[in-house]
């Protein structure tokens, strides 16, 4: 007989139930997502606001990567996928014992069991929670004080998103209903749009100079950031059947079809309403495709990708250029990144096709309710439609409240906002330093300063996502 190879032997690092296959993929979708926020979204931060800001925006993002990590571990992890202490809510413990991380992991809302340790579901999932809490920051980029700002990471983490997390993934309430959010469409999206617009009302508005004209500094570099966001969203949605299986193959190219898509649709609006196409605006559209496809990626056929792409390069679109203008509250509130609109509008958007377009056998494959199915697919899959708008609300409901309480009680002690004076300066004043020391101020070519054309903008009508009037006049 021959030898069992080497490799193949049981032993305690490798034990029986190890899949060595899903926990390399699996630690390789974690580290995909990791990297959309490190450096990606701090690259992205970075380069899409005024140069003054570009320290302060990459900084945010970078504290909130760090001070999520260490929480989750502490604490949070567990409240979302640990014990039930409130149907919303999991007993809070620390995830950091030898013995509960080489465990075999558990997951309540897949049929399959995921063949790898704890310790590789515990950093998977510790990188949708820092990606979430970095998303909400950018609705109140230049001019959040940082010291709120590191108050409030760890408190929305474990009084905010460990809720949504418990309630649709964790074995809650949501989960037991029958709810789907197949990797984050309210969870993450929904959750970051409501909130981040929530803070940014607390907060406070930037500077009105800062309101009206607000250009990235450096357009190619939020390119490579945007690059690092789509790419690591194979690990993001890919990872989520938590298995190296055929639904994870499905996810991922869903995913893709759906960003291009949607770029694709918003630049077109963009040329027909602007008459040009934008590069910011071919972001916003790439992001709506791939908040939208979140929720429904691996359930949903490749068709239906497409038809995600096209309401999500167009509906976020008509609210962020059309319905901002008209609704005061909108205007009120100064959402930077205009995070309500390209997250929360989409992640909705895709919560909802989800309940219309989730197909049986696709369902089959990842969800215990065998039954499960979109409206699209039956009669009865209009109950789910209902589940799907009911979470949905369960979800706007509780960031709206929490994050507003969050806000008020850290206000008691530290202001939200920074002081005029620190608002003028930017980095220099908030950290004593800038990002592009010997150039200029990026929004305007000074010859005094350059020998070179350092304007972002042409004579000719500016972006609007660049003056800050965001909103156009359109006739529906």
């Amino acid at each position: 007989m021959a030898a069992t190879p080497a490799y193949s032997l049981v032993t305690p690092a490798v034990p029986q139930w190890l899949n060595k296959g899903d926990n390399a993929w699996q630690m390789t979708a974690a580290t995909l997502v990791g990297i959309q926020s490190m450096p990606g979204l701090v690259v992205l931060y970075a380069s899409i606001v005024k140069k003054k800001w570009a320290v302060n925006s990459a900084f945010m993002a970078l504290y909130a990567f760090a001070a999520v990590l260490i929480c989750w571990v502490l604490v949070g992890f567990r409240m979302a996928f640990g014990d039930e202490l409130l149907p919303f809510w999991g007993k809070g413990a620390p995830a950091l014992g030898q013995k509960y991380l080489v465990h075999q992991a558990t997951v309540p809302e897949t049929v399959m069991v995921p063949l790898y340790p704890m310790a590789s579901l515990v950093y998977f999932q510790f990188t949708f929670a820092a990606i979430t809490t970095i998303l909400l920051a950018g609705s109140v980029l230049g001019r959040m004080n940082i010291k709120a700002w590191m108050v409030f990471v760890p408190l929305w983490l474990v009084f905010c998103y460990t809720v949504g997390a418990f309630s649709l993934w964790g074995g809650g309430f949501l989960y037991r209903w029958g709810a789907i959010d197949y990797s984050g469409g309210y969870v993450i999206h929904l959750s970051s749009g409501i909130s981040g617009f929530t803070a940014a009302y607390w907060v406070g508005p930037r500077l009105k100079s800062d309101r009206e004209r607000f250009p990235p500094n450096n357009v190619l570099l939020m390119l490579a950031g945007a690059g690092l966001l789509w790419m690591g969203w194979s690990g993001f949605n890919g990872g989520a059947p938590y298995a190296a299986n055929v639904a994870a193959s499905i996810a991922v190219i869903n995913t893709n079809i759906s960003a291009a898509t949607s770029l694709l649709v918003w630049t077109s609006l963009d040329v027909v309403f602007f008459g040009k196409p934008s590069v910011i605006g071919a972001v916003q559209g790439m992001v709506t495709g791939l908040a939208c496809i979140t929720p429904g990626a691996g359930l949903v056929q490749s068709w239906a990708a497409i038809v995600y792409g096209i309401l999500s390069g167009s509906i976020p679109w008509v609210s962020m250029m059309v319905l901002h203008k008209k609704s005061s509250l909108l205007q009120k509130v100064d959402d930077t990144l205009g995070v309500f609109h390209t997250h929360a509008v989409a992640g909705l958007l895709g919560g909802l096709l989800t309940g219309l377009l989730a197909e049986p056998d696709l369902c089959a494959l990842i969800l215990k309710n065998p039954n499960t199915r979109g409206a699209f697919y039956g009669s009865k899959g209009w109950v789910q439609f209902l589940k799907q708008l009911a979470a949905a609300m369960f979800v706007i409901g509780w960031n709206i409240v929490s994050t507003t309480i969050i806000c008020l009680g850290i206000k008691f002690f530290i202001p939200l906002r920074m002081p005029d004076e620190q608002l003028v300066i930017g980095d220099d004043a908030v950290h004593g330093e800038e990002a592009y020391a010997l150039w200029g101020d990026g929004e305007k070519y000074d010859p005094t300063k350059h020998g070179w054309h350092a304007s972002l903008h042409s004579d000719t009508a500016p972006s609007p996502y660049i003056n800050g009037a965001r909103g156009v006049t359109i006739n529906l």
